[in-house]
């Protein structure tokens, strides 16, 4: 792999250019004339407005928080409101533009869940990279990519592949390569992804199910529903999964050696996830057994809607067969998680297994319950053209 500072010197080079930062802002929302879209960009304001108006921007870096400023960069990018992107560049500097601080890399840690500065190469700490990878986009600051290169380098190198456990990592971590790949096209990042989610998709994917485990602690025959003893998969799980391979798609390059085994995935898990669609639009936490853990829930669901509404606007899904799904999907997300006062409710709380235990109404609000609602209204502004 290339050195830090080689690295860095090709992203200044790719820098040079300012078409890509021109076209970052324009916003997306110029070209949708339609009344349903300007109706969804509307609710999309109101959300992410209500949002920012009671959370300051000023939080740690980690995962639940993070995931909101994913959605949010995608509304910057929808709307160009420059509010947004401010918001944003507040989340970074009080990080630092860092994530897990720890500064000796021989500590870096990732096979166990941790919230402590040693978890560097733990995806929950780098989700941030994402946000700040946007970031440099928009102006070519190479500071804003120092911590992000230094981690990202270091983990490429490793011979180690097992960085993402659990499902949720690869919307976490999976798609800082491509990220990265998009400045410094340099092909090792595109392998390590390549090798690290090889290792992961044989580890939890159900080829029957065609979903994946949240981590492998639920691999059947370890933990089965109340549904005849069948098998659990948790929607938020997979959720994170079928967004994650969308943003590795977005920016994967059309020639890529690894592009069609991601494809394959990304149409086998939609086909998976629209068998299991409530009649209401939503996706209950146990996808396969709602008795598990009944009632609505907002984060997998629009995670799910995110994912399927990417694919049919990027021409990988078929529009006719997915249009009753995403139809469903954003009645509920619009009607049902959508609140009056422009909150996201029914989030089901941190946790990783569907919990019957833990109370999901319409005052469960969560920041990455957030970012998931803006990810898919993005994608239906664009969908209603």
């Amino acid at each position: 792999m290339s050195t830090l500072k080689q690295l860095l010197l090709t992203a200044a080079l790719v820098a040079a250019t300012s078409l890509q930062a021109q076209e970052l802002r324009t916003p997306l929302a110029n070209g949708l004339k339609s009344s349903a879209a300007k109706k969804t960009i509307e609710l999309i304001d109101k959300v992410n407005t209500y949002w920012q108006n009671h959370h300051k921007a000023e939080c740690r870096g980690f995962w639940d928080n993070a995931a909101y400023f994913t959605g949010n960069q995608a509304v910057y990018e929808l709307t160009g409101n420059q509010d947004y992107l401010n918001y944003s560049l507040r989340f970074a500097n009080h990080n630092h533009w860092k994530g897990a601080t720890e500064a000796d890399p021989a500590k870096w840690e990732w096979k166990t869940y941790g919230e402590d500065m040693r978890h560097v190469l733990f995806a929950d700490w780098q989700i941030c990279f994402q946000v700040y990878i946007d970031l440099y986009k928009e102006d070519h600051y190479a500071d804003r990519l120092n911590r992000t290169m230094e981690v990202m380098c270091r983990q490429a190198t490793m011979p180690d592949v097992d960085f993402w456990w659990w499902a949720d990592a690869l919307y976490m971590g999976m798609p800082i390569f491509t990220k990265l790949y998009t400045i410094t096209h340099d092909q090792r990042l595109l392998d390590k992804q390549y090798e690290c989610f090889k290792w992961t998709d044989e580890l939890l994917f159900d080829k029957e199910a065609q979903l994946y485990y949240r981590d492998g602690k639920y691999v059947y025959p370890k933990v089965t529903t109340a549904c005849n003893g069948g098998k659990s998969f948790w929607a938020r799980g997979d959720g994170w999964v079928l967004a994650g391979l969308a943003k590795v798609l977005q920016d994967l390059p059309k020639d890529s050696k690894y592009r069609a085994f991601y494809l394959d995935r990304f149409k086998q898990l939609a086909e998976g996830v629209a068998r299991c669609q409530q009649a209401e639009g939503y996706w209950s936490r146990s996808m396969l057994c709602e008795d598990d853990a009944p009632g609505y829930e907002t984060s997998g669901t629009a995670f799910f809607a995110y994912g399927l509404l990417w694919g049919v606007n990027n021409g990988i899904l078929p529009a006719a067969k997915y249009k009753s799904v995403i139809d469903k999907a954003w009645k509920y997300l619009s009607e049902i998680a959508l609140q009056s006062d422009g909150s996201i409710g029914f989030v089901q709380p941190i946790g990783e297994k569907p919990d019957p235990t833990r109370t999901v109404d319409a005052h469960s609000q969560a920041p990455f319950g957030t970012g998931a609602w803006l990810l898919a209204a993005c994608e239906y502004a664009k969908y209603c053209k």
